[in-house]
């Protein structure tokens, strides 16, 4: 099978978190990418996240490329159910987890997320977030789903095990040799600015480089949050 694209992802702790509560799957098999963040100040962050990884890694990939994003969507809903039914069996208010995931087309790249981890799109010497934070208000470290926020921070308005219904936004991207996607967690957004990221883009192509200048550059802060981070980049 020859690939038409290269991938890294890596996810750490950070330096103030007890215990990681994100989650990364990389799937060159079937040109899948994942990044989970389970929603921290709730219950079982950690479980939410490794069980959308767990879900979307046993997808085989069958049929056409709007098949696939169908079982995708199909997973995600399952685990919506799934969390929101543990979540009352430990009589807590929410077990949850944002998601971004990247599907590979010979045509087009889809992104569809739920909550506010990003994907981002490195194109013609720019790097632009194509993906929209599902943030009622302005997003900052007080930012949780479900809460009355402090003045000037937001509330979080989607994410997997919130609500009843699920909704996946998605959005089309285009597949060109030396395009570059980056999915991350908010941890990756609290240390470093988009003018940084598209810096850093600008500076390394190589993915493996890249990945591992995103993280000495947040660890090198006060890295506050969990930190996860997948780079696709298309090949000729």
């Amino acid at each position: 099978m020859t690939l038409h694209y290269s991938s890294v992802g890596h996810t750490d702790t950070g330096k103030v978190r007890g215990h990681n509560e994100d989650a990364i799957l990389v799937r060159e098999d079937v040109g899948l990418w994942v990044v989970a963040d389970g929603l921290g100040g709730h219950s079982a962050g950690d479980y939410a996240s490794s069980l959308i990884v767990e879900r979307l890694g046993g997808l085989p990939r069958n049929g056409s490329v709007f098949d696939f994003v169908e079982s995708i969507e199909d997973a995600l809903v399952q685990v919506n159910a799934d969390l929101r039914n543990a979540a009352r069996e430990r009589n807590v208010d929410v077990i949850g987890s944002t998601v971004v995931v990247l599907v590979h087309d010979k045509e087009f790249m889809l992104c569809g997320w739920v909550g506010d981890s990003r994907g981002y799109c490195f194109e013609e010497g720019r790097l632009r977030q194509i993906t929209r934070d599902h943030v009622h208000g302005h997003k900052n470290d007080d930012t949780r789903l479900g809460q009355s926020p402090p003045a000037g921070s937001g509330v979080l308005t989607r994410a997997i095990g919130a609500e009843e219904t699920l909704f996946v936004d998605w959005v089309v991207a285009g597949n060109r040799p030396g395009m570059a996607f980056l999915l991350c967690t908010d941890g990756i957004n609290k240390e470093l600015s988009d003018a940084e990221l598209d810096e850093e883009y600008r500076t390394h192509s190589d993915p493996q480089i890249l990945l591992a200048r995103l993280f000495e550059l947040s660890l090198g802060r006060s890295a506050r949050d969990n930190i996860s981070a997948v780079i696709v980049r298309l090949q000729d």
